[in-house]
């Protein structure tokens, strides 16, 4: 109609002109809006999203200082890296300042996003510090620092703010800028002193080592130590593994939680050791390397807290799961409490604490709780992905009661995971360090009105890199704005918080990986075996500590946390050990014999029991037992079975004789066995024959006979020789001058005494032998 009006002449009134303006406004507005967003769309979309390709890799070197006040200025190293086939042109690097984060949620969804979001990692700060790059090429790197006021970043109140470094830029493809590549950490802002309470941060600071001492032994007075290899050496050597832990760790507010049995391998290593190449044993060289380790962990502990774990570290939850179906696994574990704390005394001179157990990964059930408290510790360190509080909106104070007088000293799993990944490359410990360092804010700030325990338990054996790592992040709590260190002692003793939970999780709820990591029963079922042996063998030692010590420690050592992983080293492990115990015990045994021969109703038997041990053997009994007791008796009155005690020196060998009556010719099988005095046998049995050839009246009348033709001959040899001296008598007084006798009579030699082989001899008779009369 109004268009017909117009076509007419027809002038429309204002009212019409600004209704008709209007709607074609209203019908056009939708399809400008949609053209807009046509042409924006390569634009716009690449801004927000081409950085999920990260077609250029940004690495963040170096954040200083980590925790910056308002005074400081913020200086961030870093290099990009051109990912893609492109070429990248007109480049550059700024910094992007996001909103405060929320909480530790808020912190854990920011590191894991990938691509970008402007509403989370902010704009480029305007009149920021820029890095520019002409061109980019393809594989090439460039490094970067930018450095900006603090008082320039916008922050506001306290709290964790994202930090992102971009780069933009264009590419034959898309020439338009453009952001290609975003790496973000967090800047944990906290200028002054909290308001309030800090947090109280334990820091656990493990000294752990995997198993390097065999069960054996040199057969010299010092019983000089065998070691497996030299890789200790090596660990405990400048710049090695455990040599970082202690110069870093005495410059840190940290509890020391020593495995005693690394102090003792260092220890040993402090004098003469060998190390077992091949078949052969050759020195070791890491003496100066031991003593220089061992002075600077003295130095650095004194004052200090120290727990003592077990002897070598013990897997408990492979103890609870498996160990505690075989009798006597148990008592590894009470045996390897009690000698912590005094290996640690003898060699550091501290007095450690043994009240805590740490089960692997602080994974626990209600069975790893019965086993970690058994030997005595009533505080059990677990961590918040076991023990979960999902209803708190704040971490609780970690220890908690748990029933049975026991604590869980629950460790912070966020906290204690954030550096068990490669710390070997400057980007990821720096990022590492930044979210520690945010997280540990974010827990002050959750609640600032209570006073909270947080304890972090780290992974057992960190790298070196891991361990500067973690001394970057503590170091950078120095100041002490919203944290303050605490010992573990005082983090179990401090107030549990009545809200947390308490109930250990079911036996369900572990941890499948860890699960299938766990010691098999049949290891358990090796070290009863072996344990078994070695009480049999003990008995009959005169020297019992110097088998005793040394086994008893391998066998604790065949239990540690440390064989996770590696199941088939723990069995040869466990092999070697139950070998060399077996090959000990065989040297003292029968020396095998085949037949005695027996001429006469009544004789002596000997079996000879050898010693090849340096030390002497006491305590056994040789027992002789006649398959056919009627036709052989043992002893004057007759019994079926001899019994004789045996005691035999080191490196030597004794004849042990019974006294035998033969009631019939031929061979009788006798079985000679050793035993321990309470009637355990030791050792295999041996089997000889005793071939009986008793003499008849026939025999006797011939030996009779030739007795006495030997009489009569003797007799008239005397006559003779007595006649033929008168003879000579007479004649010398015939002619003077003449000898009474031959001057080349042999007046005789007395005959060399005959050679001693007695019971002490060490050699061995042979095959076949007659028995004594």
């Amino acid at each position: 109609m109004a268009e017909a009006a117009d076509s007419q002449g027809m002038t429309p009134s204002p009212a019409r002109r600004w209704l008709r303006r209007t709607a074609a406004l209203l019908v056009g507005a939708p399809l400008f809006a949609g053209l807009l967003s046509a042409t924006a769309t390569p634009a716009a979309h690449a801004a927000e999203d081409a950085v999920s390709g990260q077609s250029v890799q940004v690495s963040l070197d170096s954040v200083a200082p980590k925790a910056p006040v308002k005074s400081d200025t913020l200086t961030i190293s870093g290099t990009v890296t051109n990912k893609g086939k492109q070429t990248v042109t007109g480049a550059h690097v700024g910094l992007r300042m996001g909103s405060k984060l929320s909480g530790r949620s808020a912190i854990d969804e920011a590191a894991g996003r990938t691509g970008r979001s402007q509403s989370v990692d902010g704009a480029e700060i305007a009149d920021g510090p820029t890095v520019k790059f002409a061109k980019l090429e393809a594989g090439v790197s460039q490094d970067f620092t930018l450095s900006v006021p603090v008082s320039k970043l916008g922050l506001g109140e306290d709290g964790v703010y994202p930090l992102g470094v971009s780069l933009s830029g264009q590419t034959s493809s898309q020439q338009y800028d453009q952001v290609l590549g975003i790496q973000r950490t967090f800047l944990p802002w906290q200028p002054d002193a909290v308001e309030g309470k800090k947090s109280q941060l334990t820091y656990l600071w493990p000294l752990i080592s995997s198993s390097h001492l065999t069960a054996q032994t040199g057969s010299d007075a010092q019983q000089t130590p065998v070691f497996a290899d030299d890789s200790l050496a090596r660990d405990i050597g400048p710049g090695g593994r455990l040599e970082q832990m202690v110069s870093l760790g005495k410059q840190l507010p940290v509890t020391w939680v020593i495995d005693p049995d690394l102090l003792a391998t260092v220890d040993a290593m402090t004098r003469n050791y060998k190390i077992k190449v091949g078949d052969n044993l050759v020195n070791g060289t890491g003496q100066d390397v031991a003593k220089a380790w061992l002075s600077s962990l003295e130095a650095a502990v004194q004052g200090e807290k120290v727990v003592a774990l077990p002897f070598a570290d013990p897997d408990l939850a492979s103890l609870a799961h498996h160990g505690r179906d075989v009798p006597g696994s148990l008592g590894h574990l009470q045996s390897a409490t009690e000698v912590a704390q005094k290996t640690i005394d003898t060699i550091l001179h501290v007095t450690p604490s043994v009240d805590y157990s740490w089960p692997v990964e602080g994974a626990v059930d209600p069975s790893i709780v019965d086993v970690a408290t058994s030997a005595g510790a009533h505080n059990v360190i677990a961590r918040s992905d076991s023990l979960r509080d999902s209803a708190l909106a704040y971490a609780p104070t970690a220890t908690r009661p748990i029933g049975g007088g026991a604590n869980a000293i629950v460790a912070d799993a966020r906290l204690s995971t954030a550096f068990q990944g490669d710390m070997s490359m400057a980007d990821t410990s720096t990022l590492a360090v930044q979210q520690f360092l945010a997280q540990t804010l974010a827990i002050t700030l959750e609640d600032t009105d209570k006073q909270r325990s947080i304890v972090v338990a780290p992974q057992r054996m960190p790298s070196v890199s891991q361990a500067q790592t973690m001394a970057a992040a503590l170091h950078a709590l120095d100041p002490q704005r919203w944290t303050q260190p605490l010992d573990l002692s005082a983090a179990a003793t401090a107030k549990p918080d009545p809200l947390a939970t308490t109930r250990v999780p079911g036996a369900g709820a572990y941890p499948d990986a860890l699960r299938r990591q766990e010691l098999p029963l049949d290891a358990f079922q090796d070290m009863k075996n072996t344990q078994g042996t070695l009480d049999r063998f003990k008995v009959i030692l005169t020297a019992p500590d110097r088998v005793v010590t040394p086994f008893g420690n391998a066998i604790n050592r065949e239990m540690s946390t440390s064989w996770r992983g590696d199941s088939g080293s723990a069995q040869n492990y466990r092999a070697g050990v139950q070998l060399y115990l077996d090959g000990l015990a065989d040297q003292v045994h029968l020396i095998q014999k085949s037949t005695a021969t027996m001429s006469g109703r009544s004789a002596t038997i000997a079996v000879t029991v050898q010693n090849k041990l340096v030390q002497g053997v006491d305590h056994l009994v040789l027992r002789l037992q006649p398959k056919s007791p009627t036709r052989l008796q043992l002893g004057e009155d007759g019994d079926a079975i001899g019994e004789q005690p045996v005691k035999v020196d080191g490196d030597r060998s004794q004849s042990v004789k019974f006294t035998a009556i033969a009631n019939a010719n031929g061979p009788v099988p006798v079985i000679a066995r050793l035993y321990t005095e309470d009637g355990t046998p030791y050792g295999e049995p041996m089997e000889f024959t005793v071939q009986v050839s008793e003499i008849t009246p026939t025999v006797m009348l011939v030996i009779a006979g030739g007795v006495l033709l030997l009489v009569l001959a003797g007799i008239r040899m005397y006559t003779h020789r007595k006649r033929s001296m008168a003879r000579e008598g007479s004649d010398g007084d015939d002619g003077p001058g003449q000898p009474n006798g031959s001057a080349d009579a042999d007046p005789g030699h007395p005959s060399d005494p005959t050679p001693d082989t007695g019971p002490e001899s060490g050699a061995a008779p042979g095959p076949g032998e007659k028995v004594d009369h």
